[in-house]
């Protein structure tokens, strides 16, 4: 069954759903896709399909003959596994505010007979400004190629470019002629300025050709915007970041890789994780397409796709931070929904939140600190999956004793720390306070030099240097240690010397 005709599915709603939520859930959906709020056919069609799901879930009697027509619903753990570590194993009965880390883990529950990866609807949007001449436009040209001919029969590919304005050089299509599509990205010249908005929303309409015009179901496609650049665009960042929220909306994820030096990482950041995305560094313009490829293979190996974990923080909870430490390391926002990004078949995903807790009552045995759900969509499988159920509770001690919080939980935090350090000297140079962010780039270079990260260390050494001299971070050594420091965070990973 697909998830078109799950109406279950349809309202992410798990099959006991009580009629409170069905009614939330309808009314949450209609009011988004309703035909005063969007003109989009594809949007229209959506919100008659999610009125029909509700006339028949919201009466008892057609309800229950539905579900005696659905097939059996997967158990939690049947398809994604979840693993929860907590830093304190109780909460200490105190009168001061207490940290707490939790680490979220999900895994496929995959075999050696499980289905092959799901097809791809890729699009790239391709920066062609002026600045792009030489190197860079070779290697993307030559990287965007060889992607064409990695692709599967299933797979839909489409490419644009843009600078002032956007062009559509492959439009999202199937069984494509090679040589030909090759010889329009071999005659690419670079020209004009840098207009990502223009690119971005050719893209996304691209990508939505694709979801129409695929032989697979669209639930089943795996919808991907990639995003590469070498410049800032100038007064156009709130209409990106709104397509972005479409976009999620939709189910398409954006990437984003910035090249050299001139690029708004800030902006990036926020464009790709508004729809569980990554932003990532392109140094040199040899890099291009070691990090696009590895980029395509990550997607071809997705074997959940549109992780969203919807959450409701107890009352004396606050979420400050929320990291995502793999597959693709990067900050999430700490407001619901989270947009966590895919599940890999071979790399589990994990996030790592950091709460603070208001001391509990004196009659508190138990504490409540969030409860929520993830959903996701297992685009190989003919059944839609349930949301998982989160709830994270502590129990509270009179103990004050030492607690040692999981060998995992100790070694994320000790690679985050070290990003934080650089997002604080960030702060402080914006906030004019030279001094304590030079000492902190000195303070995080020790702790780099510890890991035998010694590259890194000589550019946060420089920088700090820079800062007393100049008030302000060079672009480059700003990005070298932004994306240097994240990338400790991934296993396996080592930072080459800067």
């Amino acid at each position: 069954m697909s998830k078109k005709s799950d109406h279950y599915a349809l309202l992410s709603l798990r099959r006991d759903a009580s009629s409170e939520e069905i009614r939330r859930a309808y009314y949450d959906a209609a009011r988004r896709l309703h035909p005063d709020k969007t003109d989009s056919a594809r949007d229209y069609e959506l919100f008659l399909e999610i009125q029909e799901a509700y006339q028949v879930l919201a009466d008892l009697k057609k309800r229950a003959k539905y579900d005696a027509s659905l097939p059996p619903e997967p158990a939690e753990g049947d398809l994604i596994r979840q693993n929860i570590l907590y830093s304190r194993q109780e909460v200490t009965r105190t009168r001061e505010p207490q940290l707490i880390y939790v680490l979220l883990e999900y895994s496929a529950a995959v075999d050696e007979s499980s289905p092959s990866a799901p097809p791809l609807n890729l699009c790239l949007v391709l920066d062609r400004s002026t600045s792009m001449r030489g190197k860079s436009m070779d290697v993307v040209k030559a990287t965007a190629i060889q992607l064409l001919r990695r692709l599967r029969p299933e797979d839909t590919l489409s490419i644009v470019t843009f600078s002032d304005r956007a062009e559509t050089i492959i439009p999202a299509t199937e069984n494509i002629e090679l040589k030909k599509l090759e010889a329009r990205i071999q005659m690419l010249q670079t020209s004009g300025g840098t207009e990502i908005f223009q690119g971005l929303e050719s893209g996304y309409n691209e990508v939505l050709r694709g979801l129409k015009e695929s032989c697979a179901a669209p639930t089943r496609q795996v919808n991907h915007i990639i995003l590469l650049t070498d410049g800032r665009t100038y007064g156009d960042e709130e209409r990106c970041l709104e397509l972005a929220r479409k976009a999620a909306e939709d189910g398409i994820g954006i990437s984003g890789l910035g090249i050299g030096n001139e690029w708004n990482d800030d902006f990036l950041d926020k464009l790709a994780s508004l729809t569980g995305g990554s932003s990532l560094y392109v140094s040199r313009p040899q890099d291009i397409q070691h990090i696009l490829l590895e980029k395509f293979n990550n997607l071809s190996q997705v074997y959940a796709k549109e992780s969203t974990l919807e959450f409701k923080l107890s009352e004396g909870v606050d979420l400050r931070y929320a990291f995502r430490l793999q597959p693709e390391a990067g900050l999430l926002p700490v407001e619901s929904p989270l947009r966590l990004g895919p599940i890999l078949k071979d790399s589990d995903l994990k996030i790592l939140m950091e709460l603070i807790l208001q001391p509990p009552g004196d009659q508190t045995e138990i504490v409540s600190l969030l409860e929520g759900e993830l959903k996701a969509s297992v685009p190989t499988q003919p059944y839609s999956l349930p949301p998982i159920r989160i709830n994270l509770v502590r129990p509270v001690s009179n103990s004050s004793g030492l607690q040692t919080p999981p060998e995992e939980i100790l070694q994320a935090l000790s690679h985050l720390t070290l990003y934080r350090l650089q997002e604080q000297a960030c702060l402080e140079v914006a906030a004019g306070d030279y001094t304590k962010a030079s000492q902190r780039l000195q303070r995080l270079a020790i702790h780099l030099i510890e890991q035998g990260e010694r590259g890194l260390a000589r550019t946060a050494l420089l920088e700090a240097e820079n800062i007393q001299r100049k008030y302000e971070f060079t672009e480059e050594g700003k990005k070298q240690i932004k994306y240097g420091t994240r990338a400790l965070l991934l296993p396996g990973q080592k930072e080459s010397p800067a």
